[in-house]
């Protein structure tokens, strides 16, 4: 698997001392900040008891509004940044078909792992919803999207009024991406996905940030402590 990921293979832990590890066990895999241990480990499970909270508050969540879902309108949405999938899990509990794209390749094993657990959970609704997700690989930018309706991107921002297991999770992955990503920066992320033939681009935000980009949103929904700022295409940019 080590070669498969092109990743380098430790056989204890303990013999780490900085960085990131993922740590691939026969139940579960999970991520691992060396320099925080006590931060503990950060796992994807779309069957988890938060994950049913998403499920049950997400289909009144400005997320929905801002993809586009409407009656029986469900959008196929192209996430470009997955991070631990919890937002591609929500809007394909909403019905709308999701392709994750996630270039870190911990995070993006992370993902299929976990979507092939959620395909055989004893909960359906868990079930239908991974029959919906889709794990690509590689880079959103080395993508050229087609057949989608929406673009999703979250620079996964930090936030001071997160709780502290979500400040957990953002600082490990943003440690990993430092470590395994040769991201773009958000801006040029933004500008890859106005190119590609999709009606709308989503971007999420803290709620008080200013825009992504110096181009105003057509209009944003906005939430307790996040902004969707959504792009709406005019209909001779979807090429």
């Amino acid at each position: 698997m080590a070669k498969t990921l092109a990743l380098p293979f430790v056989e204890d832990i303990d013999a780490l001392d900085s960085g990131v590890a993922l740590v691939v066990d026969i139940d579960c895999s999970w991520l691992q900040r060396l320099q925080a241990p006590r931060l503990g480990p950060v796992h994807v499970d779309f069957a988890s008891a938060d994950m049913l909270h998403r499920r049950k508050a997400g289909h009144n969540e400005p997320l929905g509004r801002a993809i586009g879902v409407k009656d029986n309108l469900c959008p196929r949405v192209f996430d470009a940044t997955a991070g631990l999938g919890r937002d591609a899990f929500v809007m394909a509990d909403l019905g709308c078909f999701v392709a994750l794209s996630e270039a870190s390749r911990p995070l993006n094993y992370l993902l299929r792992e976990a979507v092939a657990r959620a395909l055989i959970s004893s909960n359906i609704k868990v079930v239908q919803a991974a029959n919906r997700m889709q794990v690509m690989a590689g880079d959103s930018a080395h993508h050229e999207v087609e057949g989608f309706d929406v673009i999703y991107i979250d620079p996964m921002f930090p936030e001071r009024s997160k709780s502290a297991a979500v400040k957990k999770d953002l600082a490990t992955i943003q440690a990993l991406q430092s470590d395994d990503c040769d991201y773009a920066d958000a801006e040029s992320l933004l500008a890859w996905a106005y190119r590609q033939a999709v009606d709308r681009v989503v971007v999420k935000r803290p709620a008080k940030a200013r825009p992504l980009s110096a181009a105003k949103p057509s209009h944003s929904i906005v939430g307790k402590t996040v902004r969707f700022d959504v792009i709406v295409k005019p209909k001779s940019a979807v090429v």
